[in-house]
């Protein structure tokens, strides 16, 4: 026991001793000048149209999270050299007209950048994904999960990419009914100048696969698409998912499966290390330029569905600002002058929004005005007050 006793103290020791030692590590950041050309989309040879978007790698310590390329020159061409010619519409996305290409055809892409460099992808087989089964959702303690359903009858796509565009409707903090229209009145709202509801977007940020490979059928059923956080103000009302399918060949399953671990599962001794990359696109004017992406190509699927808050827990939504009301009161209840008043609350970028009227007893109109920071009483500050034309109540 005595011999058992003297083992253990000496390993704490030990163990406090290594402890002790522990010294932070803070590596220099790697810089280079590096600017490769990041290539991403798919063909689309249903009734949809290409997009393409294009930018530039950067490091990060640059501070710099989206750099397009612009004024490139992009087109498809098929195994029969037909070529089509996409557009820019800024930020470096280039899309097509609805071309109802050729699915019995192979495609690649051609790239001419504002460097002069050309770019090529490899011809890639026209892949037709089989229909969205279903998109649903399930409630968890924090949140909702939403999922996609699908599968193959015919047993032949095995591989599968989403992503999605996200729409909802959310409100200012507070309701502002009133608006000063000069530096001498304040009044109500038109329905038109109403800044209280508004429409959010965004699209998927994440690289969202699925596989039936291992199956002995080819059906997915509940892939994970993405998880909804119970206090986000995209489930405060109404919200809807439209989201997207690809079918895939294995060849591009593992590339987005490798940049997948690349991009979004680094970081810690536990992440799998990072992979080499290799996708089928290279330069034509200089074949040792690296290029990142991967051209698909084929019929896409696409599917919407809406959620309404009344469908879910009484959960509550946390408003992403601080928000609180002040008081300016006319100099007969408080410091200022009526005329100053009134020109705090004349609508200005960034000024003040009059959110209603404040009365005493007796009194023969408002004695001073609540108002608040646009960020708390105007919506559209980070949204849409126009309704989209898909939007169904």
């Amino acid at each position: 026991m005595k011999k058992n006793g003297k083992y253990i103290i000496w390993c704490g020791i030990i163990a406090m001793w290594a402890l002790g030692c522990k010294k932070p590590y803070t590596p220099a950041i790697i810089s280079s000048n590096n600017n490769y050309l990041v290539v991403e989309g798919n063909i689309s040879t249903g009734a949809d149209s290409t997009i393409i978007r294009l930018s530039r790698t950067v490091n990060l310590s640059s501070g710099v999270t989206i750099n397009p390329e612009l004024n490139a020159t992009v087109a498809i061409q098929d195994n029969q050299n037909q070529t089509y010619n996409l557009h820019s519409i800024g930020g470096g996305v280039y899309t097509s007209a609805i071309l109802n290409l050729d699915n019995t055809r192979t495609y690649r892409l051609n790239i001419t950048t504002s460097d002069g460099k050309t770019y090529q992808s490899a011809y890639v087989t026209a892949m037709a994904s089989p229909p969205i089964d279903s998109i649903g959702f399930t409630v968890q303690n924090n949140g909702i999960q939403i999922y996609v359903n699908t599968h193959d009858p015919n047993n032949k796509t095995h591989y599968y990419r989403w992503d999605y565009n996200e729409t909802w409707i959310y409100h200012a903090k507070y309701d502002s009914e009133y608006i000063s229209n000069d530096s001498t009145d304040v009044v109500i709202r038109t329905p038109q100048q109403q800044i209280y509801q508004c429409w959010g977007s965004s699209i998927s940020t994440v690289i969202t696969l699925g596989s039936s490979a291992k199956l002995s059928q080819d059906v997915i059923y509940q892939n994970p698409i993405i998880f909804i956080p119970s206090t986000s103000e995209k489930i405060e009302s109404r919200y809807s998912i439209l989201l997207k399918q690809y079918a895939m060949t294995s060849d591009g399953y593992n590339y987005y499966s490798i940049l997948k671990k690349n991009t979004e599962q680094l970081g810690s001794i536990f992440d799998a290390q990072p992979s080499q990359l290799t996708g089928n696109i290279h330069c034509t004017t200089d074949a040792t330029l690296p290029v990142i992406g991967y051209i698909t190509a084929g019929l896409v699927q696409q599917k919407r569905i809406y959620i309404n808050n009344s469908q879910l827990p009484n959960w509550t939504p946390t408003y992403p600002y601080d928000c609180e009301l002040d008081t300016a009161l006319y100099a007969t209840n408080g410091p200022m002058p009526q005329n100053q008043v009134l020109e705090l609350l004349v609508p200005q970028p960034n000024g003040y929004i009059t959110v209603y009227p404040l009365y005493a007893p007796r009194a023969t109109g408002p004695i001073g005005y609540l108002y608040s920071d646009p960020d708390c009483a105007d919506c559209s500050i980070r949204g849409s007050l126009i309704k989209p034309s898909f939007w169904q109540n």
